[in-house]
């Protein structure tokens, strides 16, 4: 934990003054010298320095601030050099001294021990208190009253304070600073008391001071040699100082250990929740099927269909292990079909159209729909990689079919589907040792029945162009991007299923939605065809959801 702790006193001489300081040193970052497993002459000067410098003060070293100091105000004599405790687990040093090692440390440590015994007290003097900014770092500090029968009021005002620069880790640790460091507080009350006890049954002070001479003249003199009691003085505890360290220390290490960073992925994506889905309706399914008597062909028919149907569960593992040309990437595809094909096959992905692939290669169709399949929710994903015969629409989107599969008619004339003819070219050749040229091996023909323009939009799509057109954006930057503008555009189509669906409103207050989504302008209408088509994603779940909440919303009025 990168925070500091520190006792502090109210001297009645010199005003707030620290008196015992402890702090957590992490181990340096290993040098070129030490991975290469030699260490230099210079090296060890420089551990030798660093060794130095966590038990010394050089910012409080002066004659001035020495002559400043009475016994109440030291802790350690200047000769000690310190207490050093290393801990094995993760090499952290805890350095204990009278004051921080860097000058920097001094003045926050100084600034919370001034402010602890001064203005931030709490009710009653005595108690835990929070204060702080963000360039001096935020306090938690506890003030409490050692008894001492010399002092005024038979007592004297000390505190401990911790110093972090991280609020809310120090505000989170508000309860087990406050636990430990009272046990360690009424360990020094007791002690002190103790000796208290002891001291007013040979000297009760009281009778003593009500019949001395009050004079004006001796009274400084008389103050001043009853303020410089030390607290080791007090407690007649030996070992004060090396007990205090210890303490400080366990409390440093236990503090930065109990509370720990976690990574939150937040809720599921609607691609979670229809992977979850789907898997859920295939389990389903093939219990049917285990539980069925023999088995007709019908039924193993649909078996198949539900195998292609989510066989995106496992496209990517599969691409790999594909032999032959394959396509790596959205920017692999767009290179070999071209930039204007590219852009129309695309377009006809993101509107929901039919995409056919016929050609004599299982693993080139198969990787160009795991290419293909990336720019849609999962949930608008439904492939059949390879067949020996046509697939109707309702059925997939992706659909591949081997060189003598006829198109029916009403599919080759309809505006809802686009056909990639792949047909072998005779001087194909590999380029290299597991890589091949494409663009030399297959010839691709594009054709479809639409005629409407493609280079308008959806805005996803021109944003989609940009980057795959930036050499300087490597591929898994291409992904990302295209991850975040997914997201972008799945948001926006839960906010228009949500508007015109649940709530039912008309098609004024819809367009108005759509505008304020960004999804009017150039390309409108393309992009609300894309919205109204990925709205045919979205999970079950989320769809049931919604649906449930309205209706709650609906009954609560009349309750």
């Amino acid at each position: 934990m990168n925070a500091l702790v520190a006792l502090c006193h109210f001297c009645e001489l010199h005003g707030p003054r620290t008196l015992f300081c402890t702090e957590a040193l992490h181990p340096p970052s290993p040098s070129p010298s030490s991975l290469a497993g030699t260490v230099g002459p210079g090296d060890r000067d420089r551990d030798g320095d660093r060794e130095g410098e966590g038990l010394t003060m050089r910012a409080n070293s002066s004659a001035t601030q020495r002559g400043e100091m009475c016994e109440g105000c030291r802790s350690l004599p200047a000769s000690h050099p310190g207490f050093v405790s290393i801990d094995d687990e993760t090499g952290i040093r805890f350095l204990s001294h009278q004051h921080p090692r860097q000058p920097q440390l001094f003045s926050v440590v100084r600034q919370a021990c001034v402010r602890s015994l001064s203005c931030e007290v709490c009710p009653g003097r005595e108690g835990p208190i929070f204060f702080g900014d963000e360039q001096h770092g935020f306090v938690f500090s506890h003030t409490f009253f050692i008894k001492d029968s010399l002092a005024r009021g038979f007592q004297r005002w000390y505190s401990i304070v911790m110093v972090a620069m991280d609020r809310i880790y120090l505000i989170n640790s508000w309860p087990f600073l406050l636990c430990h460091l009272r046990l360690t507080i009424q360990s020094l009350q007791s002690t002190a008391l103790k000796v208290f006890d002891i001291e007013q049954g040979v000297c009760p002070q009281r009778s003593v001071r009500m019949n001395s001479v009050f004079s004006p003249a001796v009274f400084p003199h008389q103050r001043s040699g009853n303020a410089a009691r030390s607290l080791t003085s007090l407690t007649q505890h030996p070992n004060l100082w090396a007990s205090l360290h210890s303490s400080f220390s366990w409390l440093l290490k236990a503090c930065g250990s109990r509370l720990t960073e976690k990574l939150l992925e937040g809720a599921p994506t609607e691609d979670t929740l229809v992977l979850i889905e789907r898997q859920s309706e295939q389990e389903e399914e093939m219990s049917c099927w285990e539980g069925a008597e023999g088995g007709d062909s019908t039924s193993q028919r649909h078996q198949s269909e539900s195998k292609l149907g989510l066989d995106f569960l496992c496209d990517d593992a599969k691409l790999n292990e594909l032999p032959g040309p394959k396509f790596r990437s959205l920017r692999h595809l767009r290179q070999v079909l071209g930039v204007a094909e590219f852009r129309q096959l695309v377009w006809h992905v993101l509107m929901g159209n039919q995409v056919i692939w016929r050609g004599a290669d299982p693993g080139l169709i198969q990787s160009a729909f795991t290419v293909l399949k990336s720019l849609l929710p999962v949930g608008c994903v439904c492939s059949v990689p390879y067949s020996a015969q046509y697939e109707e629409a309702y059925k997939c989107n992706f659909l591949g079919l081997s060189p003598d599969v006829h198109i029916p008619t009403h599919v080759s004339s309809s505006d809802f589907s686009v056909l990639v003819d792949v047909s072998i070219e005779r001087n194909g050749r590999i380029c290299a040792v597991g890589e091949y040229d494409i663009s030399a091996l297959y010839q691709f023909t594009i054709s479809s029945a639409n005629t409407q323009p493609t280079d308008r939009g959806p805005t996803l799509l021109n944003k989609l162009e940009v980057a795959l057109s930036n050499e300087n954006l490597s591929v898994d930057v291409v992904s990302h991007c295209l991850l975040c503008l997914k997201e972008e555009w799945m948001n926006k189509v839960k906010v228009l299923f949500k508007f015109s669906k649940v709530d039912g409103r008309g098609r004024e207050d819809t367009q108005k939605v759509l505008a304020l989504l960004g999804a009017t302008g150039t390309g409108e209408e393309d992009n609300v065809r894309l919205l109204k088509f990925w709205m045919t994603g979205l999970s079950k779940t989320y769809k049931s959801h919604l649906m449930t909440a309205v209706r709650g919303g609906e009954r609560s009025p009349s309750q």
